[in-house]
């Protein structure tokens, strides 16, 4: 069993930091609440960070490597933060290192590789690239060939830079303006301990490789974080990080909208995806460990699509040996939650929460996802309740 005692839990976050330049990116847009809360923990922890996304959510185009065609912007961004007639590409007003390009995920990152961090830092080619914490469960392969954010991982993946992407189960996306110091239950924000969470898996990644590559080439991870309930109560809070490998039952269907003549997608339950081909077949599906409770689900994929013939490559004989010490497998007693034992989830008291009843920001040019169909003026309204997103 690879059961995680507290002692080494105590080493993995003591570890020295040691800074490395990471890129992060996502589908959902460069102001979302997600995006910008892991800039704040990945910088504080001693990392140069970037951010490039889009000004407009662009979910569901998996690695598709569309370049914008106008060298303006021809719709105001999400929630307004930037406006139509505004160069395709540009820095963030009040942050340097914060950029915004409206093509694709996939897209995004290369534009970042070849043109932002190589003109505009010292950065030739970064340590790392983060997609994510987008907002929505990315559950197995189906969806991993679909989605924008796993799209822009496999992309760096491709170009020999190591990348996680990250899911969360808080579905509607917020921006970054709505973080709350402190949530009515008197705790942090979602998109905060969201964020947590996942600066605390890549720095015991970080640490494990001790100035060594990451991940091999050609590998990466895949972590879904579940619904975190800290607007209301603890319930919550602190999930164990839970080795798990792809598996879902979702699909993405076509519905034809008979008023507009036009197509969209919705996602429903389909048939199992979860049939083992790879690897270690007693490792859980992820929708196995997501449907347990509040856990976890962090699977290592490889972007060789090759059938499996044996364990040879880089001597790997268990994908345990890739994971840190805070990966532990389904089973394990006792589970210690991600950020740790006792690590503290209490807010800014001091701070009023954010939202307020009645305040409302500008709205989200498009809150569509392979998961999620949201109404922004719903969503609007359970934050105004104090409900972080609306489960649909």
């Amino acid at each position: 069993m690879r059961n995680l005692s507290l002692l080494q839990v105590g080493v993995a976050f003591a570890a020295a930091v040691q800074g490395l330049n990471v890129l992060i990116t996502n589908d959902d847009g460069f102001g979302t609440a997600n995006i910008r809360e892991l800039y704040k923990q990945m910088t504080d922890l001693g990392h140069s960070c970037y951010i490039v996304a889009s000004a407009t959510s662009d979910v569901g185009s998996g690695t598709r490597l569309d370049f914008t065609n106008s060298p303006k912007l021809t719709r105001n961004g999400d929630w307004d933060l930037v406006k139509a007639g505004a160069p395709s590409i540009g820095p963030d007003l009040d942050d340097g290192r914060i950029w915004y390009y409206n093509g694709t995920p996939a897209a995004q990152v290369v534009v970042a590789l070849d043109y932002i961090l190589p003109t505009f830092t010292k950065v030739k080619t970064p340590d790392l690239v983060i997609s994510g914490p987008n907002s929505g469960w990315n559950m197995g392969p189906f969806l991993y060939t679909t989605s924008g954010a796993i799209g822009a991982t496999y992309m760096a993946i491709e170009r020999g830079i190591p990348a996680v992407a990250f899911f969360s189960g808080n579905t509607v996306p917020t921006p970054y303006f709505w973080v709350n110091a402190s949530t009515r239950a008197g705790l942090q924000d979602p998109a905060t301990i969201t964020a947590r969470l996942a600066s605390t898996l890549v720095q015991a990644l970080i640490d494990k490789a001790a100035g060594s590559r990451i991940l091999p080439q050609g590998y990466g991870l895949t972590v879904n974080l579940p619904y975190i309930t800290s607007y209301t109560n603890e319930q919550c809070t602190n999930p164990p990080f839970v080795l798990s490998r792809m598996g879902g039952n979702a699909e993405v269907k076509a519905v034809f909208n008979s008023k507009t003549g036009l197509f969209n997608r919705s996602r429903d339950s389909g048939s199992d995806d979860s049939q083992c081909a790879n690897g270690n077949c007693k490792i859980p599906a992820e929708k196995d460990v997501l449907n347990s409770g509040c856990m976890s689900s962090v699977t290592v994929f490889a972007v060789d699509y090759s059938a499996p013939y044996k364990w040879e490559c880089f001597n790997i004989s268990d994908v345990t040996a890739l994971v840190p010490v805070i990966v532990q497998l389904n089973g394990s007693t006792p589970l210690i939650g991600g950020l740790g034992p006792n690590a503290s989830i209490v807010g800014n008291v001091s701070l009023p929460p954010t939202p307020s009843p009645g305040s409302t920001p500008p709205p989200m040019t498009t809150i569509s996802s392979i998961g999620v169909k949201a109404q922004w003026s719903l969503s609007v309204l359970m934050a105004s309740l104090g409900v972080f997103a609306f489960q649909f």
